[in-house]
């Protein structure tokens, strides 16, 4: 059948998204990397800097970045047409700004194409039952019904912003540095203080964090 021919055929299953160029070196080096020759392992260089895809931070390359995202769109797009029939089990089109979907997502990605890859079907077998459902009872646990009409803001956002604050960050610190003090400096008596290294000071009784005196 020629190319006209195929065009418009109906098909029964669609294939596993190819990732882009860059992607597709940044895994033959990482292959490099587990089982090359002693010479090509050193040209890698620092193996703990090859970007791995299925940790998108790692790619820090414009254009590699740009290429991760680029796949898991077009992973999310395959896993929606080929193993979604009930809407409440789809991926939000949002799905970028949700930051443990990502997580998420380059992982199973990058699991679906090595199990694409195997000599026998093994490795796609686990990816059905364990790998794809566990991700599809997550998605449905952490995303509930929030962005099924549009995405929505984080319902969390206070409660991080608060987390994040000067003011509780000084407090753990605090209680990090109180924890990590040698044994002899863990016994004190009501109102002695601990000079941070910042210069702050720490009520070791109340863990109250004060401004230096």
């Amino acid at each position: 059948m020629d190319d006209a021919g195929r065009e418009g055929r109906f098909e029964v299953v669609q294939g596993f998204p190819r990732p882009g160029r860059l992607v597709e070196h940044a895994y033959w080096e990482l292959h490099i990397a587990a089982s090359g020759t002693p010479e090509q392992v050193r040209a890698l260089g620092d193996l703990r800097r090859l970007p791995r895809p299925w940790d998108p931070s790692t790619c820090s390359h414009p254009d590699l970045r740009l290429e991760v995202w680029l796949w898991l769109d077009a992973v999310v797009t395959w896993i929606n047409h080929e193993y979604t029939w009930d809407p409440s089990g789809l991926i939000p089109e949002c799905w970028v700004e949700h930051p443990h979907l990502v997580h998420d997502l380059a992982v199973l990605a990058d699991q679906r194409r090595r199990a694409g890859m195997a000599n026998t079907s093994d490795a796609l077998e686990d990816w059905h039952r364990y790998a794809l459902p566990a991700f599809s009872d997550r998605l449905r646990e952490r995303v509930k019904s929030h962005c099924d009409s549009g995405h929505q803001p984080w319902p969390s956002a206070g409660r991080h912003v608060r987390h994040s604050s000067d003011v509780h960050r000084r407090r753990r610190v605090a209680a990090f540095r109180r924890d990590a003090a040698p044994a002899q400096s863990s016994v004190w008596a009501p109102g002695d203080r601990l000079r941070l290294v910042d210069g702050d000071l720490v009520d070791l009784e109340t863990g109250e964090v004060t401004g230096p005196e």
